[in-house]
């Protein structure tokens, strides 16, 4: 064999290899994509929005007509829950129940904001921390969750719901159902 032919097939021998792995990556890749798509959730679209609201004071009895406040019921009976400016969120990217990493036995809701109400949640919940924020929907309250620290990377997690029955039923109403 000449030195020409066999550095014809060396380079085409060559040029099979490069393509040969060029697909694979591509075929990886598009393997990848697709998992990775499969693993996302779809957003959640709430019945009616959830209303964000902190809460800047709270006395006993019903709040006074004209009051930009809610009355709620505490361990005390009906209670006004005075708030500031809020937030309303339409969708979520998900919500459901897990089980609680605080409480043995116990469990939690978890809720995923999209991006577009990521950095006004984190907002609200650096002005809160310390304090409860009121969850409001079709205005009533829902819940009364106190913010322990600002939460910017929109995972939230509602603690308390005392059974899983007590979870889901928190999750169907924070979804307006």
């Amino acid at each position: 064999m000449t030195p020409a032919k066999a550095a014809d097939q060396h380079r085409s021998a060559l040029l099979v290899m490069v393509l040969t792995l060029g697909l694979l990556i591509a075929a990886v890749a598009v393997t990848g994509g697709m998992i990775a798509s499969s693993m996302r959730t779809r957003p959640v679209t709430l019945a009616s929005p959830l209303h964000i609201y902190p809460v800047t004071q709270v006395t006993p009895g019903q709040c006074p007509v004209g009051t930009q406040g809610i009355t709620g019921q505490s361990g005390m009976g009906p209670t006004c829950y005075r708030l500031a400016q809020g937030i309303a969120i339409h969708k979520v990217a998900d919500m459901r129940v897990q089980k609680s990493g605080a409480r043995p036995g116990g469990y939690d809701v978890a809720v995923t904001l999209r991006p577009i109400d990521r950095e006004a949640f984190a907002s609200l919940t650096r002005a809160t921390v310390g304090r409860d924020l009121a969850f409001v929907v079709r205005n009533r309250l829902v819940t009364l969750p106190r913010v322990d620290m600002a939460i910017t990377d929109g995972k939230v997690v509602v603690t308390g719901p005392p059974n899983k029955t007590a979870a889901n039923k928190l999750v169907s109403q924070l979804k307006g159902k």
